[in-house]
């Protein structure tokens, strides 16, 4: 089967004296009744060789775990308002830039935690520093995605938190799908990456974090939340 990267990537990248194909797998819009596994096996072994690496975007990971949420169903306490207001919107999501994100990281990652990276933040914002926010308040906020024009309906108009156990799900995949492959759960967008669960030794993690860092997938209307890493050559 002849490799396609999606419209406007690239298909390979050279990382470390090594070059990668980064193959997209295309799949059904997934809800909350699918099966997480089952989704897998339907759409990825006609695409994997032996040594190649699964990547899995966290979305369809928590997707499937039941962590989508309309706005609507979320009451944003006064906090949450305040706070919300002044988070850096960007071209690429709103983030906990609106009331109801911000209640979910209150939720999420506990209020304590998410008011002392406030605070840090907004000292160190006056300096010029910027992330102090993100990296104090952890993965469970930087991971919380907003309502997002361009994202696939119907999560275009809900909130998506983390995944819950990434390690745990990037081994089950990987036992499931009974192939010589690795496993990885991946954040990645137009801004940057990180790898939240995987099969493989976890010093590696920034080198897959490099191989991703041009967000091959997308993260808009492509369908495409599986993805293959190969090692051209190997």
């Amino acid at each position: 089967m002849v490799a396609v990267p999606n419209k406007g990537k690239n298909l390979s990248i050279t990382v470390e004296g090594v070059t990668y194909d980064r193959v997209p797998i295309a799949t059904h819009t997934v809800s909350p009744q699918d099966s997480l596994t089952d989704v897998i096996v339907k759409y990825a072994p006609a695409h994997l060789l032996p040594g190649d690496i699964l990547f899995i975007t966290e979305k369809i990971v928590s997707i499937c775990q039941g962590r989508s949420i309309d706005p609507r169903d979320i009451s944003p306490r006064r906090l949450a308002h305040f706070l919300s207001r002044y988070v850096q919107k960007t071209p690429h999501g709103i983030g906990l830039g609106m009331p109801e994100t911000m209640e979910m990281a209150l939720r999420e990652v506990g209020t304590p935690r998410i008011l002392v990276a406030a605070a840090v933040a907004a000292v160190t914002k006056a300096f010029g520093r910027k992330g102090d926010f993100y990296r104090i308040a952890g993965q469970g906020a930087r991971a919380i995605d907003g309502p997002t024009d361009g994202t696939l309906p119907p999560y275009n108009e809900r909130i998506v938190l983390g995944p819950l156990t990434p390690n745990a799900v990037a081994a089950s995949v990987k036992e499931s799908l009974e192939l010589s492959i690795e496993v990885l759960v991946v954040d990645i967008n137009d801004l940057g990456g990180n790898i939240l669960g995987t099969t493989l030794p976890v010093r590696e993690n920034q080198r897959w974090v490099k191989v991703l860092a041009d967000n091959p997938l997308g993260q808009g209307e492509q369908s495409t939340p599986l993805g293959i890493i190969r090692r051209v050559g190997a």
